[in-house]
């Protein structure tokens, strides 16, 4: 097939890789040889170095097989960025087991579902979070083993006396009962030090195509599918990021880590690239403005990879100028689209270009990313990551490619993409055709090679009979100087079928009313696109990546029997 991005590739990437017949475990195994003294984590005054996190990781991969954890079951992880979430991590892995990341922020209900769904006998949790799992144990016999840690397992000794003292004073302290299916996570560490690095042969053998994770995704806008990702899948993936950067300084690079690692982008770009290049990660278990800019400054952070909320309150903070960013020279941004506005007024507080990138969680997660110094047309998502194909097909069948320039849904290709989904075989057969798996996404390329990302197929509006791509509309609204952020939904309408309403977060002192924005979009927006009302927040609906949660807001809009669901529409 045509493949006119591969001249838009930075000098010395190539446009096919060599991809090592690695399991994930190796990633961090190889950096332990090549860099054993070289710090790997940084949390909160506490260091470990690559010799130290593959020791630890390997202990605890011995704990869970001394526990009866077998290869194959499902070992599922509910954590924030915390030096433990990386050893839990590689030592169920390293155990044989397959890691399921479950998203901290989850209620009862969504937890049961997936631990259920997965059927992860084994659930590795922050003991802040351990009262939900209460509330999910008295439903399900699931999880039959929780393994607790707390943030201050990790402490330097100082803070880790003083953590009680503050946990209390804050409400934080939670008592964990004593019973046979309940283990910390350092007893069991302890327990196994006298495990070495001779001890691996012990652990089971694993081969490239077994299956590492199941990424659950699909929660904020339908029932969640667990993507099962392969060892390769995963180690093809951080290869790919590796490679994207031509002048990438292994065993030197300081990572930014405070995209959540459960979620796949993070995982991916910032934890496993890390790993696998011997750099350090400094992690942050929640972005904070102030946290984010002093670790940068501090540990002269060097890659950052991130999602278009973070870079919006950096770049919007009021003292961001008064910090140091000259160490930054890799910004990477995804997890949702980055909008100009946004984008821009980053790159002018640091000096340093964002890539945008593209991936969803069933593709490993990364298939596309604009050039680190090449050309970044405005809008794009970027272009194919090496050994990735794609293509825009017709909307209908999926099956006619499409000419350049216009719309159509992208479908692509890779040895990234996932096996299918866990025990759902008829969502398999949608996603998955002909070795192509269909994104959902509606996009369009430019002759250069360059992919531009409109809308979720599900998210178009259709009103009196046209299409409305809500990013469009966004586009335009946040081009307002009173607009901060916006989101635009579609609300069923009695006589158009949908309308166009808008959900503003203005910015600081802004006084413009929603008469005001619709005579903007007006001067910008066929009539059809313009939204027939506005309404103002103080803030959006989003998830722990920074994605605006839209059907939140049209389940809200619609329960409420919101008066616009009747006003005339454009």
């Amino acid at each position: 097939m045509q493949r006119p991005w591969l001249s838009r590739y930075d000098p010395n990437v190539p446009p096919s890789c060599h991809y090592p017949d690695w399991t994930v475990a190796d990633l961090l195994r190889h950096s332990a040889e090549r860099f054993p003294d070289r710090p790997a984590l940084y949390f909160s005054g506490t260091t470990l170095s690559f010799r130290q996190l593959d020791d630890l990781s390997t202990r605890f991969a011995h704990s869970l097989c001394r526990l009866g954890v077998r290869s194959g079951e499902r070992v599922a992880l509910m954590l924030p960025n915390l030096p433990q979430t990386v050893i839990a991590y590689w030592g169920a892995l390293k155990a044989g087991a397959i890691v399921v990341h479950t998203n901290p922020l989850y209620v009862p209900r969504e937890i049961e579902t997936q631990l259920v769904d997965s059927r992860s006998d084994t659930l590795v949790a922050l003991d802040l979070f351990y009262p939900r799992l209460q509330a999910v144990r008295e439903h399900v016999s699931l999880p039959k083993r929780v393994i607790v840690t707390s943030v201050r397992d990790f402490l330097p000794p100082l803070k880790r006396f003083l953590y009680p003292f503050r946990a209390r004073l804050t409400n934080r302290w939670i008592r964990i009962p004593k019973d046979a299916s309940t283990f910390w996570f350092l007893d069991l560490l302890n327990a196994e030090t006298g495990t070495g690095d001779g001890e691996s042969a012990r652990l089971p053998h694993l081969h490239p195509d077994d299956l590492a994770q199941l990424q659950y995704t699909g929660g904020t806008t339908g029932t969640p599918k667990g993507a099962m990702l392969t060892h390769r899948n995963v180690v093809t993936n951080a290869f790919q990021g590796r490679y994207w950067v031509s002048d990438f300084q292994e065993g030197r690079e300081v990572f930014l880590g405070v995209i959540p690692f459960f979620h796949a982008y993070g995982l991916s770009s910032c934890q496993n690239l890390a790993i696998l290049t011997g750099s350090l990660l400094v992690l942050l278990p929640k972005f904070q403005v102030e946290a984010a800019l002093r670790a940068i400054e501090k540990h002269r952070v060097t890659i950052f990879p991130a999602v278009p909320m973070m870079l919006s309150m950096l770049a919007t903070y009021p003292e961001a100028h008064r910090y140091d960013f000259q160490s930054l020279r890799i910004c990477m941004s995804g997890g949702s689209a980055l909008h100009a506005e946004i984008q821009d007024r980053f790159e002018r507080l640091t000096g340093v270009r964002v890539a945008e990138g593209y991936g969803l969680t069933e593709a490993g997660p990364v298939t596309h990313c604009n050039p680190i110094y090449g050309d970044h047309p405005s809008g794009s998502m970027g272009i194919p990551f090496p050994n990735t194909d794609a293509r825009i097909v017709d909307l209908d069948t999926g099956v006619r490619e499409m000419p350049i320039g216009e719309l159509g849904e992208l479908a692509v290709r890779g040895p990234q993409i996932m096996r299918g989904y866990w025990n759902n075989e008829p969502e398999t057969k949608t996603m998955l055709r002909d070795g192509w798996l269909y994104t959902g996404d509606i996009a369009r390329q430019d002759d250069r090679g360059y992919f531009y990302v409109v809308d979720r197929k599900k998210d178009i509006i259709k009103t009196r009979g046209e299409n409305v791509y809500p990013r469009e509309v966004e586009e335009i609204l946040l081009q307002h100087p009173s607009v901060s952020d916006a989101v635009v939904v579609g609300l069923p309408h009695p006589l158009y079928g949908e309308a166009v309403k808008a959900y503003v977060v203005p910015k600081a002192g802004a006084r413009a009313t929603e008469q005001d924005l619709i005579a903007h979009c007006n001067g910008s927006l066929a009539r059809f696109k313009v939204p027939a009302s506005i309404e103002f927040r103080s803030e959006l609906p989003r998830s722990f990546v920074g994605k605006v949660l839209r059907r939140t807001l049209r389940d809200e809009a619609v329960a409420a029997g919101d008066p616009h669901l009747h006003r005339k529409a454009g």
